[in-house]
């Protein structure tokens, strides 16, 4: 498709164009449009990040490989019921919770989460209950940036 520009004359000659399509592309909504749409991406990314607001502790270890399965993550919080994804679990629910939730998946690994201010006995006992649950591929999170043991 090919765009023609008539030029029509005026009786007196000065050459004004009336009615003539245009030959150019106005870019200006398309800008506009796309300005916006990065804003709304923008400030919808941070908010899908699934997760229970935690105080990770921080440590100089690498990070782990990511899984093409979403990964099933435990979080400890400081205080509150252990949430297994995004929903609560009680302590006694906790290891039948975890059977089903691995009779679906491939990948056995687990990402446990806690609070850097829960007491140790509290992440163990956690810790405990994925083991009776048949888990033992569990990846504690933590922060990067932390202190380095080896300087």
């Amino acid at each position: 498709m090919a765009a023609s520009v008539v030029q029509r004359v005026s009786r007196k000659g000065r050459g004004r164009r009336r009615n003539a399509p245009m030959s150019e592309i106005n870019v200006t909504p398309f800008v506009d449009v796309m300005l916006v749409l990065l804003v709304i991406f923008m400030v919808a990314a941070p908010l899908m990040t699934a997760g229970v607001p935690l105080n990770l502790p921080q440590t100089a270890a690498t990070a782990v490989q990511t899984e093409p399965e979403e990964p099933l993550v435990i979080s400890i919080p400081l205080e509150g019921e252990v949430m297994v994804m995004d929903s609560p679990v009680a302590d006694a629910q906790i290891v039948s919770r975890l059977r089903e939730i691995l009779a679906n998946r491939e990948s056995q690994r687990v990402f446990l989460r806690a609070d850097g201010s829960n007491p140790y006995a509290r992440v163990v006992q956690v810790m405990g209950a994925l083991n009776a649950a048949g888990l033992s591929d569990i990846v504690l999170v933590t922060d990067a940036g932390g202190p380095r043991m080896d300087e």
